[in-house]
C-alpha cells in the first residue's frame, strides 16, 4: 500500500507539510433504503485530493467548526439539550473513535464518553499504551437525544456535516466507529455492527481514504462478559492497524464531473447564539 504524500509516518506519530486549501468541499447523504440511517459520502468519479494543512492550520480550523456547532439550531435538540459535545482529543491524531450520541453524563459536561463507558475506554486505552489525549473521541449526534433514544435520521442529517468536517481536519489514519449508528453511517451500508466488528477496510469518507475499524460500543460491554471480550480482542488490534500508516489517497481528477453537482447535499440553518460551555472541549486540540 503506498502512503499518502501528504502525510509522512515517523517516530509512532504523522507529520503533516503546510499548504494547501483551508475549505474543506460538501459530500452527499446517502440514505440506506429500509434503514431509517442516512450515510456520509461514498466514494466517486471527481472527488478532489485531500487538503494538505500544518497541525496549526488544522488546530485552527477545528475551533472554528466548534465554534460553530456550540451554537447550533439545525434540528430540535438543540431545545433539549444542556451542551453541545464537541467530541474532544488531539487534533493531530492519527486515531479517532465515532459513538453514537452523548448521554447524560456526556450533555451535563460537555465531553465525550465521560461515564462507565468511557472509563471502559480509558482502560482499553491504556491496555495498547495509549491515553485519551493521544486520540480524538467524538459522536455522530452533538446533541443528546431525550432519554438517550436512537438517533432520529433528521438529526443525524442536520449533525453529519460537524463530523465530515472534524474527519476532514483531523486526518486520521485509523476511524473506530462505536457500535451501529456510526457503523452504518461511515461504512455507508446497513450492515449490523455484530457482523462487521474486528473487520478493518479501506473507506473513502469526504475526501479522504482511513483504515475503518467497527468495534462494538463500550457500553454494550458493560452488560455482557463475551461482548467485552470481543472488544478487548478488537481493540488489540489497533496498533497494527496504525503501523501500516495512511491508506493510499484518492486521485484528484482534472475536470469536474457534472453530475457531482446533483449529489451534493447541503446542510444549512441558521445560526444560534450559543450557551456557555466547559472550556475542557478544547482542552486537548
Amino acid at each position: 500500500m503506498t502512503a499518502s504524500p501528504n502525510r509522512i509516518s515517523g517516530a509512532g506519530r504523522v507529520v503533516e507539510r503546510a499548504g494547501g486549501s483551508l475549505t474543506p468541499p460538501h459530500y452527499p447523504l446517502w440514505p440506506l433504503a429500509n434503514t431509517g440511517v442516512v450515510a456520509l459520502g461514498r466514494p466517486f468519479p471527481g472527488l478532489p485530493s485531500p487538503p494538505v494543512r500544518s497541525s496549526a492550520e488544522r488546530r485552527e480550523l477545528l475551533k472554528g467548526v466548534y465554534e460553530e456547532a456550540r451554537g447550533c439550531v439545525r434540528c430540535p435538540l438543540h431545545h433539549t439539550r444542556t451542551t453541545v459535545v464537541f467530541g474532544n482529543g488531539n487534533a493531530n491524531a492519527d486515531l479517532m473513535f465515532i459513538g453514537e450520541a452523548p448521554g447524560a453524563n456526556e450533555d451535563r459536561m460537555g465531553l465525550p464518553f465521560v461515564g462507565q463507558a468511557g472509563k471502559l475506554l480509558d482502560k482499553l486505552l491504556a491496555e495498547i499504551g495509549m491515553e485519551r489525549n493521544d486520540v480524538f473521541v467524538a459522536n455522530t449526534l452533538k446533541c443528546r437525544p431525550p432519554d438517550n433514544r436512537d438517533p432520529h435520521p433528521n438529526e443525524i442529517e442536520a449533525c453529519q456535516e460537524y463530523l465530515r468536517r472534524q474527519v476532514d481536519l483531523i486526518e486520521p489514519t485509523v476511524i473506530c466507529t462505536l457500535g451501529n449508528f456510526s457503523t452504518k453511517l461511515l461504512r455507508a451500508d446497513s450492515t449490523g455492527i455484530s457482523r462487521l466488528h474486528g473487520r478493518a477496510e479501506i473507506r473513502v469518507i469526504g475526501p479522504r481514504a482511513v483504515r475503518l475499524y467497527p468495534l462494538y460500543h463500550p457500553a454494550a460491554a458493560l452488560y455482557t462478559s463475551s461482548t467485552l471480550e470481543a472488544l478487548r480482542m478488537d481493540f488489540h488490534r489497533i496498533p497494527e492497524l496504525l503501523a501500516l500508516g495512511p491508506p493510499e489517497q484518492p486521485r484528484a481528477f482534472e475536470e469536474p464531473i457534472p453530475e457531482l453537482d446533483e449529489l451534493l447535499v447541503e446542510i444549512q440553518g441558521p445560526a444560534g447564539a450559543g450557551e456557555a460551555e466547559p472550556a475542557a472541549q478544547l482542552g486537548l486540540f
